[in-house]
């Protein structure tokens, strides 16, 4: 049998509650000391938002989203086998605001049409696909939408981009983002 993986909720009504995901060589849970930061940049509670997690990967943006209160947060991963492991964390949560969606990433956002108040941008670090997902978020966002975005380097930005906060974790780039309203 395959180790899993484990990651710790920090905040809200699952604080401490433990979710484990399979083991990939691709997945790489935000560390706890950057989700803590990211949250604290949104706020603690996050109440009637609207969030989409893209690479949900282990699940652990999502599911802190949802733990924070968010109405619904939707988990897009395209692994066959992470999807199993966050829909035993969903059972295992309780967690019936998060809607987790087997597809790939860009193929979602071209064909979904909801806007979110908050998007998760972390696709695996070796992949090319920021510049095509930054490219399509703008139309999925609502007027205060952010993206919070995580690579594995510094990310060129278009002047569509300005950069709310940023920070630096080791070998994580991390950033959040809203739209330029006058570029």
């Amino acid at each position: 049998m395959l180790r899993e993986g484990k990651v710790r909720i920090i905040g809200g009504k699952w604080r401490s509650r433990v979710i484990t995901f399979p083991n990939d060589k691709y997945l790489r849970p935000t560390p706890d000391r950057v989700r803590e930061t990211v949250f604290n940049w949104l706020g603690q509670d996050l109440t009637g938002l609207h969030c989409l997690d893209l690479f949900a990967g282990s699940g652990a943006m999502g599911f802190e989203a949802a733990s924070r209160g968010a109405t619904q947060v939707v988990m897009v991963e395209s692994n066959k086998n992470i999807i199993r492991g966050l829909q035993m964390s969903q059972k295992k949560l309780d967690a019936t605001q998060v809607e987790l969606v087997a597809m790939n990433a860009l193929a979602f956002i071209a064909a979904d049409k909801r806007q979110y108040d908050v998007i998760f941008l972390d696709p695996p670090y070796q992949s090319d696909l920021m510049p095509q997902l930054l490219l399509h978020l703008p139309a999925r966002m609502t007027d205060k939408g952010l993206v919070y975005m995580e690579s594995g380097n510094k990310v060129d930005l278009d002047e569509q981009w300005l950069v709310w906060r940023s920070g630096r974790a080791s070998k994580v780039y991390y950033q959040l983002l809203k739209l330029n309203k006058n570029g």
